[in-house]
């Protein structure tokens, strides 16, 4: 029988920040209550650590090599057909509301309706991210370290229009329409300016906030090309003292919180509107957040912070309380959200990479590798991670790899590639 979808997208969210991916300090009783009500995915990765990179590969299933979205300068434009495509095509309404990132609302990017979307900066974006030898950084990075504490910004402002919007979308209209439909709801937060409203600034006692792991060079694995990442973008040697650091800690984990009091509200207006046990409800995120973990901030690199993503699955047929070990990716969405409308996949999809994390989860799935790749402005030569079972693969081409066996080592403090105990594994 289809179902509806609910698609909520946040913006930034490292994995590990948020009670249901075992975190002490973080408070997400929103998202907790998703995870227990459904599916809890533990390996799951983006499929580029930047937003226009990975977005257009949320929107159609492809990795971002098949898009050629390498850069924040390469838009998706719609030309390349998605499942929002394809639930139109079916007379399904589809739509969205918040941060989409694509070029441009003029196109067809596969929904009827956009609200109040935000598109790359005048349809162009970033062009300098499309320079590799750059190695000095941006004037501008100094803002990411002093853009930060309680109060509002732009962002938490617009983050409470798309809550409103979504809320009133599902209370006013969902209940009216004699068709299954998709809403993707997309926050922003807790991308910077690292900026929590002051009732969740307030949640956290600063004296028990965390500081970051392996921020010392001598504590975390060297690498010609990730030197030159930390040049690029220096955000790290902005920040004054361990003190600053902490605020910026406590005001990011303020910020998670704040975005989980809005993925709340519309999970319980789903809840009012008399849908909820007819509809597939999806939490991921674009990319992770470094949070001053390996001296980096930002994204832009394939470590766990910036690479990995959480995502959740909770509805109809969904087993609740449950976690998934298999490796899953943003591609997975297309097939995901086909599968909930009762959709066969036609030719067009057609060597795709993605499963349907409804059958994802029912098991078979260990040698399952997936991909996530970064291309821009800070890395002099592409990054292609690979996740397959225990281990993590990144290439560097015309340089050394990297391999990590995440299971004894999950904070990826040894870079194992150089081993010769580990050499077979390396050639695999």
């Amino acid at each position: 029988m289809p179902q509806n979808v609910l698609f909520i997208c946040s913006d930034q969210h490292w994995r590990d920040a948020a009670g249901c991916y075992g975190h002490p300090l973080v408070k997400t009783p929103n998202l907790d209550r998703l995870a227990a009500r459904g599916t809890t995915f533990d390996a799951a990765y983006c499929a580029g650590p930047i937003c226009v990179s990975t977005r257009a590969a949320m929107q159609t299933g492809r990795w971002v090599h098949q898009l050629g979205t390498w850069t924040s300068a390469e838009p998706y434009t719609g030309a390349i057909k998605g499942w929002g495509h394809r639930l139109q095509d079916e007379g399904r309404e589809c739509l969205s509301i918040g941060k989409l990132h694509f070029r441009s609302s003029d196109d067809d990017n596969g929904f009827a309706k956009e609200g109040i979307a935000v598109h790359i900066l005048n349809g162009v974006g970033f062009t300098s991210s499309m320079v590799r030898d750059r190695a000095v950084g941006y004037s501008s990075n100094v803002d990411f370290a002093n853009d930060i504490g309680r109060g509002e910004s732009r962002y938490t402002k617009y983050d409470r229009k798309v809550c409103d919007l979504s809320c009133a979308w599902l209370k006013d209209e969902a209940p009216n329409l004699d068709q299954p439909w998709t809403l993707m709801a997309s926050f922003v937060a807790p991308h910077h300016p690292i900026v929590a409203p002051d009732e969740f600034y307030d949640l956290y006692d600063r004296d028990a906030i965390d500081m970051p792991r392996l921020r010392g060079a001598d504590e975390r694995p060297d690498h010609p090309v990730l030197d030159v990442a930390q040049k690029v973008w220096d955000y790290d040697t902005h920040f004054r003292d361990d003190e600053h650091i902490r605020e910026a800690r406590l005001s990011y984990y303020g910020y998670v919180s704040f975005l989980d009091h809005n993925v709340g509200k519309v999970l319980d207006a789903l809840e009012a509107s008399g849908q909820a046990d007819n509809t597939l409800i999806i939490y991921t995120s674009d990319h992770g957040e470094m949070l001053g973990n390996h001296g980096m901030w930002a994204k832009m690199n394939m470590y766990e912070e910036a690479s990995a993503i959480p995502l959740i699955l909770a509805g109809p047929g969904i087993p609740e309380g449950e976690r998934c070990a298999a490796p899953a990716s943003h591609v997975d969405l297309h097939q995901t959200i086909l599968k909930a409308h009762d959709l066969q996949l036609t030719q067009n999809d057609a060597g795709l990479s993605g499963v349907a994390l409804q059958d994802l989860m029912q098991g078979n799935h260990e040698e399952r590798g997936v991909l996530s790749e970064y291309h821009e402005i800070g890395a002099i030569t592409g990054m292609f991670m690979l996740r397959w079972r225990n281990w993590k693969y990144i290439a560097y081409p015309g340089y050394a790899p990297q391999l990590f066996d995440l299971d004894a080592d999950p904070i990826e403090a040894h870079d194992l590639a150089s081993d010769p105990t580990h050499a077979e594994t390396l050639k695999a």
